[in-house]
């Protein structure tokens, strides 16, 4: 009985043995080897796998940097600038310098403007709301104010406003990695251009409906007068489906759109207050 156990455990230790020694050889043929540059972008950086870039993870991301002749449409938006520069250092490249970006929310419907006209009873999520119906007000193009937009932000750089049932940016914490982007089923929140100081002009409205319906639904809607488009001196401004967009590659701050609309649809946010002008006064008439 004894010899039995013996045999057998003899027996499994050589077909182990000779499984491992298989396995070992067809591991050294079908192996992969990876550039060890790789691991060294990687290490550069942020480490956040957010998926700002496109790609799936930080790995991925330095995996397509080391191999691709190519950067137009490569970068990392939490690194930034800085990141990119290192990236490039240890490739022996040079990396072209991107304008940050940071999210921006493209909805003013508060319920002053916009007032609830019947009350959900539900998921609390924008997605499943907006394959549901329109909302509790009656602009099918707003913010539904569930904060699906909040959940998915690893960067605590986005938060609802309970007054306003909107959510709210900082752009200090904002990475511009898209996740709010992709998580509105709106559409409503944009990677804009950051600007110094954080100031900030564009048409908070995205709704493509008729003026007059537009302006009934919310009365800070943007009803399609083109009265900005025709102010605008630098092109930065475009008309369609009854909705103007602020281009923020090519608006150059002057304000001159935002006096001219007349719902205020269009924000300038982080600007001083203009200044006053003093009344000149009338010169004294002159007696003989």
């Amino acid at each position: 009985m004894s010899q039995i156990i013996i045999y057998t455990i003899i027996t499994l230790v050589a077909i182990g043995a000779t499984a491992a020694i298989i396995l070992y050889f067809v591991a050294q043929k079908f192996k992969v080897l990876e550039d060890p540059r790789i691991d060294e972008v990687e290490a550069a950086l942020p480490a956040a796998n957010c998926g700002g870039c496109g790609f799936p993870g930080c790995h991925n991301f330095a995996e397509t940097l080391v191999k691709s002749e190519n950067w137009d449409n490569l970068f990392c938006p939490v690194g930034g600038n800085e990141t990119m520069a290192k990236a490039a250092a240890i490739l022996g490249r040079e990396a072209i310098e991107q304008a940050p970006r940071v999210a921006v929310v493209r909805c003013n419907g508060t319920p002053e403007f916009r007032p609830r006209i019947n009350s959900y009873d539900g998921a609390h999520t924008c997605a499943i709301i907006h394959s549901l119906y329109t909302g509790e007000a009656g602009c099918p193009f707003g913010c539904l104010g569930e904060g699906d937009c909040v959940v998915v932000c690893d960067f605590d750089a986005i938060h609802m406003d309970p007054d306003t049932d909107l959510p709210v940016v900082i752009d200090d914490k904002c990475t511009a990695c898209g996740a709010c982007v992709e998580a509105c089923p709106r559409d409503i929140i944009e990677l804009r251009k950051k600007n110094k100081k954080d100031r900030k002009i564009f048409v908070s409205c995205i709704n493509e409906e008729k003026g007059v319906v537009a302006k009934k639904n919310c009365s800070v809607a943007c009803i399609g007068c083109s009265k900005c488009f025709n102010v605008c001196p630098h092109e930065a401004i475009t008309m369609e489906n009854n909705l103007a967009f602020i281009d923020s590659d090519k608006c150059k701050l002057c304000r001159k759109c935002v006096p001219v609309c007349p719902t205020g649809a269009i924000l300038e946010l982080n600007f001083p207050p203009p200044r006053k002008k003093e009344p000149v006064e009338a010169s004294e008439t002159k007696t003989d």
